[in-house]
């Protein structure tokens, strides 16, 4: 299109459960606009909008992508999001900036786990929706299955808009359920139905299924509903006006059907993305906030309006650097325009501005308010950031990211890469704000934390693939550490003479435990000059050394008090080396008799979960020496807070997909240390000394 308006846009975010055809859909309809000339395949590796090497090898998308076409005065962006909860982020952000969703169902599945949380995301954001029935090709697919669980599951708001033309491998076409017309394909794929009238077969649930729509579509609006009173039906012209004004205020949830893969219903889908999804200024104002009060702000999807834009997502690019993918709310721009970005208080040019069909980018002059599009090296903008007019400054709500669930540790697989690898996570990082990338200073590992496994796996195949660093991943150390339970005394002796001057530290401690988190304590008691003044912070290092290295399988003491009670020193042969080692003997001891035991990480988890999984899930908590907290319901799911140690949940994703058939989802985070049982410690301990009796030999 030559000039484009705010009205001329569609932005549609493509969501589902995966495995459902979302990114076929896409391909599909960009083949049938003449976006482009061939139809990209999935399983083939062309795809348009999965061109990463990781979506390629794997099949599915691991992160939102763009794509968009012209189609009857309409410019339709899709977002093709993943389908897999490990990937949500993505999902998420992408609702939050478009117009609208398509929900993917699976013709023979139905409605799943993600089917219910895209519709949640939907909700969250008031986006108008649409669902897509599709793979109706396939065996066991069955329109009418699929469209009862919808409205079972979403309510009687959501109505056919078409029906399927022949079932399974005799898929055929559509009847259109406003005009009231089949659409008959070709079997070469070229997407383009042949008008036909209805066949006789047909007919009577056709005719059934208008009349439901046309009832559904009269009662949303007053002026419809006395025209049907009136005249018994409405005109196709009056259903379409209806299906438009109730579908962008979600009143109305239209389903359709096609495959994607055969280009069946193709050119239909693009028809009610053009007509019933809301362009931008129809979807209402948007939000934000006044950096300098906090205050809410409101404003119209404005072209304009003061300039106002959302980075929704990064994208680490080994060679362009950081390309960050926005969508614009209000105003319009040129290329090169200057933007404040609130957050860091800089002023930043829009240079290299592009519309982006998958992993090509086409330059772009000028940005209109409702449009997204990609914008290249800008200094300092991270994802979630907002630019906008420096006179009309506005921080834009972005979403709320999940928590990062599960970790792992990562080493690289040389030695040169150690250096490489702390920079390309970082730069990941920028891409991913949901992993978390830390290291333990108990065990000193680099760990990368995740959503779940396979996106921190995905992560590490990002890092070799793109910036050739090869690492290998494996469940970290639980961070153990040890205390005490009672009060005990030792002496330290450090004597040894040999030619010349020799080594000579005596000292008394007294060491006992302190409250849980009360950390370490040194008091001195000496009185007089049992040890002179400079040699008692010695002392005091041999004792934090020693209890670094701890008494219990090396494992770190914590939270107790010593103090240093008396001693013996020599004017010639006493040093500060000689009593920091007198101090770690007197700690060496005295630990081992106050009855030393181990404590371990206890974590705060947050389950959500399906009402039918709550006796399985609650069955393995306990098993996990788990703590239920509490439960509260959230709307058909129930959410589970509860303690569990550690060493019980470093792998719990998967064990939680098994429980739940996929549904459940948990966050996690550190609460306090707290006793290991004694069958435990022994076990702990025991193998933590075979350990490090291997890394020895």
């Amino acid at each position: 299109m030559a000039t484009i308006t705010t009205a001329d846009l569609r932005n549609v975010a493509v969501v589902g459960h995966g495995d459902t055809g979302k990114t076929t859909l896409v391909s599909a309809c960009l083949y049938v606009s003449g976006a482009v000339n061939r139809m990209g395949l999935v399983d083939q590796g062309t795809s348009i909008t999965d061109y990463d090497a990781e979506e390629i090898e794997r099949g599915i998308s691991i992160q939102a992508a763009l794509a968009h076409c012209d189609w009857k005065d309409t410019q339709i962006t899709f977002i093709d999001t993943p389908g897999y909860s490990v990937f949500r982020p993505d999902t998420m952000a992408s609702v939050r900036v478009a117009d609208s969703v398509a929900i993917t169902v699976d013709g023979v599945s139905g409605p799943q786990v993600m089917t219910d949380t895209t519709w949640h995301y939907a909700e969250d954001y008031s986006a108008p929706t649409i669902f897509v029935v599709n793979r109706l090709d396939r065996e066991n697919a069955s329109f009418q299955r699929a469209f009862d669980a919808l409205v079972e599951r979403y309510g009687r708001e959501v109505v056919a808009m078409q029906i399927p033309l022949g079932r399974e491998h005799d898929f055929e076409g559509v009847i259109d359920l406003i005009t009231m017309k089949a659409y008959r394909y070709e079997k070469d794929g070229n997407g383009r139905g042949k008008e036909e009238e209805i066949p006789e077969e047909h007919r009577a649930r056709a005719e059934a299924q208008h009349e439901a729509l046309v009832e559904m579509v009269a009662e949303g609006k007053e002026a419809l509903m006395e025209a049907y009173f009136e005249d018994g039906t409405l005109s196709p012209e009056q259903l379409a006006d209806g299906i438009l004004e109730e579908v962008g205020q979600r009143k109305l949830f239209p389903v359709m059907c096609m495959s994607a893969l055969h280009n069946i219903g193709t050119d239909r889908v693009l028809d009610a993305f053009a007509k019933f999804l809301p362009n931008p200024s129809q979807h209402g104002k948007f939000t934000g906030k006044d950096p300098k009060d906090g205050s809410e702000i409101r404003r119209s999807v404005d072209p304009d309006g003061p300039f106002a834009a959302l980075v929704f997502k990064t994208v680490a690019d080994p060679y362009a650097g950081h390309i960050s993918l926005m969508k614009t709310f209000a105003g319009t721009a040129l290329a090169d325009a200057p933007v404040l970005n609130p957050r860091t208080g800089d002023i930043e040019k829009l240079h290299n501005l592009h519309l982006v069909q998958g992993k090509e980018h086409e330059p772009l002059s000028q940005l209109v308010a409702g449009q997204i599009c990609a914008v290249a090296k800008l200094k300092d903008v991270h994802t979630g950031d907002t630019l906008c007019d420096k006179s009309s400054p506005i921080f834009i709500d972005h979403v709320e990211y999940p928590k990062a669930a599960i970790s792992f540790a990562v080493e690289p697989e040389s030695r040169g890469d150690e250096e490489k690898i702390s920079s390309a996570l970082a730069r990941i990082k920028d891409e991913d704000p949901t992993l978390d990338i830390s290291r333990d200073p108990q065990t000193h590992e680099m760990l990368i934390s995740g959503l779940g496994q396979l996106h921190v796996e995905v992560t590490v195949a990002k890092l070799a693939n793109r910036f050739g660093v090869h690492c290998t991943l494996r469940p970290p150390k639980v961070p153990y550490r040890a205390t005490l339970r009672r009060t005990a005394q030792a002496e330290g002796k450090h004597k040894k003479q040999t030619g010349g001057r020799g080594q000579f530290g005596v000292c008394t401690i007294e060491i006992s435990p302190q409250e849980r988190g009360a950390g370490f304590e040194f008091i001195d008691e000496i009185f007089g000059g049992s040890i002179p003044q400079q040699f008692r912070p010695a002392v005091e290092k041999g004792v934090i050394e020693a209890a670094e290295r701890g008494v219990l399988a090396g494992f770190p003491l914590v939270d107790f008090k010593v103090k240093l009670l008396d001693g013996k020193f020599h004017n010639v042969d006493s040093s500060e080396i000689a009593f920091k080692i007198a101090g770690s003997l007197a700690f060496r001891d005295a630990a081992a008799n106050a009855d030393p035991v181990l404590l371990e990480p206890v974590m705060d988890i947050e389950i959500t979960i399906p009402d039918d999984a709550m006796g399985d899930v609650m069955g393995d908590l306990n098993s996990r020496r788990g703590r239920v907290q509490g439960m509260d319901p959230a709307g058909d799911m129930q959410v589970i807070r509860a303690q569990v140690p550690l060493a019980e949940v470093l792998s719990y994703a998967p064990d939680l997909n098994s429980l739940t058939g996929g549904r459940g989802t948990y966050t996690m985070e550190f609460s306090h240390y707290d006793e290991v049982p004694a069958h435990v410690s022994q076990k702990v301990i025991a193998d933590a000394e075979a350990a490090r009796e291997e890394e020895n030999k």
